[in-house]
């Protein structure tokens, strides 16, 4: 098969879609490298990198002979992954944009053009792997790097689309590894660094990209224990359950938000690492989707709450977890992924429930 196909690599510059593409090409594939341009847009104090990243794309498509498109993704990308979480956050939500983009673009703009311009397959170099059944029926497993395992941000792209994929990358051991095999090859990219966060932020951080999007709005930290203001903050839409640092709350205790409310501009916050408010045993959730498009059996399942997160067994009933022991809250509009084994199902976003009460106001 894989001389006759026609693949399409997502090629950002970095080490990984470089390893996948020259894999593919090592497997007689026909490979056409694509650069999608997802945001070009400076911030304050950021210069956003994708020139460089395209100029590294080029030269690893030069050293490996295959031709490299440009294609401009970003009125989609703005759309469905910056527009979405803006909008989540503004909501009280802490949304996870890779899920998104996953989806919407790498899975989806991405596979479209590509079958549009005569592709069989398209292939990325995320950590996950593809499996192909005897049965005709395509399922995502984790990939045999745990630590860098990225199936929790691909819990919501389609069999369909995944039917088309190629993950190479997938079934190598370690990044160590991968960059060991960049080197061999002379792609010139090994010594370049992960890129973490989101993207489009870059160094500047969320907190400053949230406020140029949204409006700033002066509300007050309050104890949960007691209700008793402790300090100020620009706007609740900034902190998420868990969170430590940035309360600006001057000497003292350590403090971890308990709860935001964006509608009130409250942040609520406990200096007790171990208080009940920071746990649950309990998780229910919304935009349920299943890789397979068929809900899983009520049951008991492995499910991840962030990456590289520790796999957790819980029991999985319609929209809802329930874990064994209590577990540190998850914040409103993060991914919650269930496993059936090495095998990715799918998962949902973990809802936001009712108005926050303190122990103080019951």
């Amino acid at each position: 098969m894989a001389g006759a196909s026609r693949v399409f690599c997502g090629l950002s510059g970095g080490v990984d879609s470089a390893l996948a593409c020259a894999l593919l090409v090592e497997r007689g594939y026909d490979v056409t490298a694509v650069y999608m341009r997802n945001w070009s847009q400076d911030l304050p104090g950021f210069r956003c990198p994708w020139a460089d990243d395209l100029a590294d794309a080029e030269r690893v498509a030069v050293t490996l002979g295959i031709p490299l498109e440009v294609w401009d993704c970003e009125d989609e990308y703005r759309a469905t992954v910056v527009d979405y979480l803006v909008d989540a956050y503004a909501r009280g939500y802490t949304p996870n944009p890779d899920v998104m983009c996953n989806q919407t673009i790498k899975f989806g703009t991405f596979v479209d053009r590509a079958l549009e311009r005569g592709a069989d397959l398209v292939a990325t170099g995320h950590y996950g792997r593809v499996e192909r059944g005897d049965d005709g029926r395509t399922r995502l497993l984790r990939a045999l790097d745990e630590h860098k395992d990225q199936t929790y941000f691909l819990w919501r792209v389609g069999e369909e689309a995944l039917s088309r994929a190629l993950l190479p990358v997938g079934e190598i051991r370690d990044k160590a590894e991968v960059r060991r095999m960049c080197a061999e090859r002379g792609l010139g990219v090994e010594a370049k660094p992960d890129s973490d966060g989101i993207c489009f932020v870059g160094p500047v951080g969320i907190r400053t990209f949230l406020l140029d999007a949204l409006e700033r709005r002066a509300g007050d930290v309050v104890e949960w224990e007691t209700g008793r203001v402790l300090g100020r903050h620009d706007g609740a839409f900034l902190f998420t359950v868990g969170q430590r640092k940035g309360l600006d709350l001057g000497g003292g205790p350590a403090r971890y938000v308990v709860s935001t409310d964006t509608e009130e501009n409250v942040v609520y916050v406990t200096a007790d690492h171990d208080s009940p408010a920071l746990f649950c045993r309990e998780l229910t959730l919304e935009d349920v989707r299943w890789i397979s498009g068929d809900a899983p059996a009520p049951g008991r399942y492995l499910v991840r709450t962030r990456h590289t997160g520790e796999l957790r067994e819980a029991l999985l009933d319609g929209s809802v977890l329930r874990f064994d022991e209590p577990v540190r809250r998850v914040a409103p509009g993060q991914s919650a992924v269930v496993y059936d084994g090495l095998r990715c199902l799918g998962g949902g976003v973990v809802r936001r429930d009712g108005p926050f009460v303190s122990p103080e106001s019951e």
